[in-house]
């Protein structure tokens, strides 16, 4: 595991968004992983400047996105469909045939969970996977109690989630369930890049970084793989022992 704390929020996007220019520079045809929600923006924000420089090229790279609310089409503003295609993939030349977010709209999700499975499996696995972290320590959708070997599956929404991202839809109305890659999904990740900022994350960084493996804090389960990277600013690298911080 390795651990750089940036001085701000800014600057941690900026370093993950070069990390991940790095992989695309020396293999342009890289399966990446890719999250949803404000803490990413930034970074995405970083990647277009670095395209419309010339700096990076995505034509050749392939995308599969953690996880996706039940319930939605793919046009509803709320989709993460919608919002990466808003926030990246219409600001790059990656084919969006390319692009792959779970089916929340397909009315068996358990179907859609086994057929993203495949999809990953047969995309040669995730080459560098991005994740951020949740104030309950969940990634991707993986509230605090999921198992540790759970693969891409329907989950319901901890009350905490599902308050976050009220800010996401325009009457506050956030769907209870979502399809998501599981931890053990995440885990088969060749790389592994995390990002946190803000002090609302310190708690739940220290926890993931410092505590006992547990499935109380799932992004603990990180602690497991042997290639991680977080990178985060001051005020979420605020909870960690003097040793990790400095």
């Amino acid at each position: 595991m390795r651990i750089e704390i940036a001085k701000t929020p800014q600057a941690a996007a900026e370093s993950i968004a070069a990390r991940i220019i790095k992989v695309l520079t020396e293999k342009p045809d890289a399966v990446l992983g890719l999250a949803t929600g404000a803490t990413m923006e930034p970074v995405y924000q970083a990647l277009i400047a670095a395209h419309r420089r010339g700096e990076v090229s995505f034509a050749q790279a392939m995308s599969f996105n953690l996880d996706e609310y039940c319930g939605l089409s793919p046009t509803h503003p709320g989709s993460y469909r919608a919002t990466m295609n808003r926030l990246l993939f219409d600001h790059v030349d990656i084919d969006h045939s390319r692009t792959f977010v779970p089916d929340g709209a397909m009315a068996d999700p358990v179907l859609a969970a086994a057929d993203y499975e495949e999809r990953i499996a047969g995309a040669g696995g995730i080459d560098l996977q991005l994740l951020g972290i949740g104030r309950n320590g969940h990634i991707g959708f993986n509230e605090p109690g999921s198992a540790f070997d759970s693969h891409t599956r329907q989950v319901s929404l901890h009350p905490e989630t599902l308050k976050a991202n009220q800010g996401f839809f325009a009457d506050g109305s956030v769907p209870h369930h979502a399809i998501t890659m599981g931890i053990a999904t995440i885990l088969a990740a060749r790389s592994i890049l995390v990002l946190a900022t803000g002090g609302a994350k310190s708690t739940a960084v220290s926890q993931a970084i410092e505590g006992p493996v547990s499935a109380e804090c799932p992004a603990s389960a990180l602690q497991q793989h042997g290639d991680v990277c977080w990178v985060m600013d001051t005020a979420a690298a605020g909870g960690l022992s003097r040793a990790k911080a400095s």
